[in-house]
């Protein structure tokens, strides 16, 4: 599977463009698997998964206009025969995996077993924000909120081989600036970027690569 991790989803034109050539055919071709269980670990993560559903957000992904939409919950699948998901996944040209809390995600890949199937798939996964840090070997301590216990780690799935500071210099995440992210970068022992709303960072096979209209760095 080839992977284009995003901060804030399909923001802009050199991202959604990264996008089709990634899926080697038209969009409106293209069939698609949403999931959403990051966003519930959150306050308000009934609206955020709602809109990401609906295609509302403000960069979408469910909305770019695929030609069929599925909507995969990872935290029901142990409690289902394999018969009645798998096939759709596995015919899936596209993986849509949005954001909220990635340990609560983490936890939910692992339960169910959908960090084993994900390697095996031939399509692309897109995430945007903790869709994308579920994927890396750590999210660094500052990311961790939602505990399973209270001696919780930071590590996560590490299906790419770095670590992902996401949303840099937003401006409703005062929190998130460069100092920040740097300091973030310290207590690492991988690479690491720091990337805003307008990057994404591609991944097939061994090589990495940025896609950006914004402002990005790598940190380790």
């Amino acid at each position: 599977m080839d992977y284009l991790l995003t901060s804030g989803g399909v923001q802009n034109p050199s991202i959604h463009q990264t996008l089709r050539e990634m899926l080697e055919k038209p969009i409106e071709d293209c069939h698609a698997v949403a999931v959403t269980t990051a966003s519930y670990a959150l306050p308000n993560g009934i609206e955020l998964a709602t809109n990401f559903i609906q295609g509302k957000d403000e960069a979408p992904m469910v909305g770019l206009g695929w030609k069929s939409v599925g909507l995969l919950e990872l935290s029901v699948i142990s409690s289902l025969a394999e018969e009645t998901w798998r096939p759709a996944v596995e015919q899936a040209d596209v993986i849509l995996v949005n954001g909220g809390d990635p340990l609560f995600l983490y936890h939910w890949f692992v339960e169910s077993g959908f960090d084993r199937l994900l390697p095996q798939l031939t399509g692309v996964y897109v995430g945007m924000s903790a869709g994308s840090m579920v994927l890396t070997p750590r999210i660094g301590t500052e990311f961790v909120e939602w505990k399973k216990t209270p001696e919780q780690s930071d590590a996560t799935l590490g299906l790419v081989d770095f670590s992902i500071f996401p949303h840099l210099d937003h401006p409703q995440l005062p929190d998130n600036h460069l100092q920040a992210a740097e300091s973030w970068a310290e207590t690492l022992t991988d690479p690491a970027y720091a990337i805003d709303d307008a990057t994404a960072i591609r991944v097939i096979g061994s090589n990495v690569d940025v896609i950006s209209e914004g402002k990005w760095v790598q940190l380790r």
